[in-house]
């Protein structure tokens, strides 16, 4: 192939990004947006004369596409996506790719039967700096690590569809998944309902991973600062990654503590603490959404499976599933079978 003809549906919150992507991006030429809202189309139109636009997505299976890219309310993810692949199109979704495991492992059962790409929009597994972290962690520069802290804070936008669990921890799972190369055992979550009855604004989770491995995530929409960051404490060495920073996104501690040999005599059980200095590393920033763009590209081309494939989706969908059990049954630790 020499382009890739895509077809976008949903043009709302996220969507323009997307489309600005797949127009500047070579290898992709996009054909049609398809969205509800009049208003939303008009700027298409606008900003892409010759882009079609539609009020119905279906109108994307008559104009000889090879991918269409899905950027709607999470509770269309399931029907868009089926059809889209039923029509023999790849398939990239935001997250969460659905609200259910069943619905999910529908859509990856299906893509691999058709021999198509279902990849899942975890853009921060495309980011330089979360790469890098993965780096540290993988050549062992951390050491043996002990936990790992996610927090993803600020001051909005409320949802009445979904509760700040499914809308803002996918990020942050798929950033713990990417990182650590494991799946969780167990999770556990709890929260709170503080502007609209019913729905979480709050939530904390807790994951156990194996090697007895602790991960937290809290996510807010009521919080009076904006917050992105993880924190990865090993043995050796501490990391943060803050993603609110422009240049300086991760800072290397090498801090740490160690604990003396048992002893009988207290006055030579002390604790040994490392303060050393603080390393922040040189990282090419490229704008992560392009990179994902490029790479579901990429993967059609060269008949290849997605970093953030659709397993990788289904997974996080699993974790979050368990966790809104917990969440409903008052932070009861749900065990996760794979």
């Amino acid at each position: 192939m020499e382009r890739i003809r895509v077809g976008m549906i949903g043009s709302g919150y996220w969507g323009p990004n997307l489309i600005r992507n797949f127009v500047d991006i070579p290898k992709s030429e996009l054909v049609i947006v398809a969205d509800l809202k009049q208003d939303r189309l008009e700027r298409i139109r606008r900003s892409y004369p010759t882009v079609l636009t539609s009020a119905d997505y279906t109108d994307l299976f008559n104009q000889k596409l090879d991918a269409a890219v899905i950027a709607t309310p999470p509770s269309t993810h399931h029907p868009i996506a089926k059809a889209c692949l039923e029509h023999g199109l790849h398939v990239l979704v935001e997250k969460p790719l659905t609200l259910s495991s069943a619905h999910a492992e529908e859509l990856v059962e299906l893509a691999e039967k058709k021999g198509l790409v279902l990849m899942v929009g975890h853009t921060f597994e495309y980011n330089a700096a979360v790469q890098s972290m993965k780096g540290l962690i993988e050549r062992g520069d951390l050491g043996q690590i002990y936990y790992l802290d996610a927090a993803r804070l600020n001051l909005g936008l409320f949802s009445r569809d979904l509760n700040v669990l499914w809308d803002l921890a996918p990020h942050d799972i798929s950033i713990l998944l990417f990182l650590l190369n494991k799946l969780p055992l167990a999770v556990s979550a709890s929260g709170s309902c503080c502007v609209f009855t019913g729905i979480h604004d709050v939530a904390y989770v807790t994951m156990v991973f194996p090697d007895n491995i602790m991960a937290h995530v809290h996510v807010s929409w009521l919080d009076p600062c904006k917050v992105r960051r993880v924190t990865v404490v090993g043995s050796k060495k501490m990391a943060v990654y803050n993603d609110i920073e422009s240049l300086e996104k991760i800072k290397i501690y090498d801090k740490g503590v160690e604990a003396p040999e048992y002893s009988n005599n207290f006055g030579e059980f002390q604790f040994s603490y490392r303060y050393g200095d603080i390393l922040i590393p040189n990282i090419h920033l490229v704008e992560p959404l392009k990179v994902e763009c490029q790479h579901f590209l990429d993967c059609i081309i060269q008949h290849e499976k997605p970093c953030s494939s659709g397993k990788v989706g289904l997974n996080v969908v699993k974790i979050l599933e368990a966790a809104q059990k917990s969440l409903s049954n008052r932070g009861h630790i749900e065990e996760i079978i794979w």
